[in-house]
């Protein structure tokens, strides 16, 4: 659902580097926001990297939200990465 989501919502995807873009999650595209967020919410459970980065936000004080809308954020720059670089994805090896 995530990947097609971010497939056809954002087509600008591999053309923009990571710091390019205003930074909010409101606003259009709806879909690709719930995509997102439900990915978000698995890979802050499944994903060791980003289960981390998810504690630390949440020990540092954020709230819970605010901690998915980064991994949300970590996501959608991973996949542009991803495609810019025509590579897939590999996880961490330990």
């Amino acid at each position: 659902m995530a990947a097609v989501a971010l497939a056809v919502g954002l087509p600008e995807l591999g053309a923009c580097s990571g710091k390019a873009g205003e930074r909010h999650i409101w606003g259009g595209r709806a879909f690709v926001r719930t995509g997102l967020y439900f990915a978000a919410v698995s890979a802050a459970t499944c994903n060791p990297q980003l289960r981390e980065d998810y504690k630390r936000l949440r020990d540092a004080g954020k709230k819970a939200k605010v901690a998915i809308t980064a991994i949300m954020r970590k996501l959608v720059v991973l996949a542009n990465v991803l495609i810019k670089e025509d590579r897939p994805w590999r996880p961490v090896q330990p």
